[in-house]
């Protein structure tokens, strides 16, 4: 089930494409739509944080690349609602346009999580782009 449908979040990401949010910012990976996404500037790392407004139990992740634009070698960190550092995990998604999911070996169980951090240390684009259709948080 994705936890973002429905609990309170914020969301960062660590650029946006020419800075350009209102066509390409961090919004459009949570609103469903086939043809919105975000889209990071060039460089890397790049990073998606979701903070929930309560803690939440999270079981794995999926993300919907653009093909040509998928992170590679890619980090998941968890927080506890104190900062401290309760999961980290490396994930390689596939350069693909499907969406892709991905379960957490072990999610600490009995310790909620208040912050997720998504690091994408490189990319399959040449520049370090990075580019989401979707991304959902499941329990």
């Amino acid at each position: 089930m994705n936890i973002l449908a429905k609990v309170h979040y914020s969301c960062r990401v660590s650029s946006v494409l020419n800075k350009e949010v209102k066509q390409y910012g961090k919004q459009f990976m949570f609103d469903a739509q086939e043809d919105t996404s975000w889209s990071s500037d060039e460089g890397t790392p790049q990073w998606i944080i979701v903070i929930f407004d309560e803690p939440q139990n999270v079981s794995g992740f999926e993300f919907q690349f653009q093909g040509g634009f998928a992170g590679q070698k890619s980090e998941i960190l968890m927080y506890a609602a104190n900062g401290a550092q309760i999961h980290q995990e490396s994930f390689y998604p596939e350069d693909i346009n499907s969406p892709q999911q991905f379960h957490l070996k072990d999610t600490s169980r009995g310790k909620a999580c208040s912050k997720i951090k998504f690091v994408f240390e490189s990319s399959t684009d040449l520049f370090g782009r990075i580019i989401v259709y979707n991304l959902q948080v499941l329990s």
